[in-house]
């Protein structure tokens, strides 16, 4: 995985020192502060409070991800991974909780 501490010369213009881990964590941050976005527009549609399935999705693959880039980046940072350990595994149980209530499909109960 050597591949992903080099840097991305496609991005030197940028004047930003980008790798693929930092990519990978950037993308799971995004991940993870735009479930709030797609909570928004659900609520806003359905009028009341809702969590759709989709923030447990992205909730888990956002903590994942900067999860990993904390891990086994160059960065290795221990406050990064308690950062997002908890939030990863909190995403995890109520990801399962909702599968578990209303199975794979929506249609068989609601909140």
């Amino acid at each position: 995985m050597e591949w992903l501490n080099a840097s991305i010369t496609a991005l030197d213009w940028t004047g930003i020192h980008i790798t693929g881990w930092k990519l990978i964590g950037y993308t799971g941050a995004i991940m993870f502060g735009g479930r709030w976005l797609v909570q928004f527009v659900a609520a806003k549609r359905a009028g009341k409070p809702v969590i759709p399935r989709v923030f447990w999705y992205m909730s888990v693959c956002g903590s994942l991800m900067t999860l990993s880039y904390f891990v086994f980046s160059p960065k290795q940072d221990s406050v990064g991974v308690l950062q997002n350990l908890f939030p990863a595994f909190t995403a995890l149980y109520n990801l399962y909780l909702d599968i578990r209530h209303r199975g794979w499909r929506r249609d068989k109960a609601s909140h």
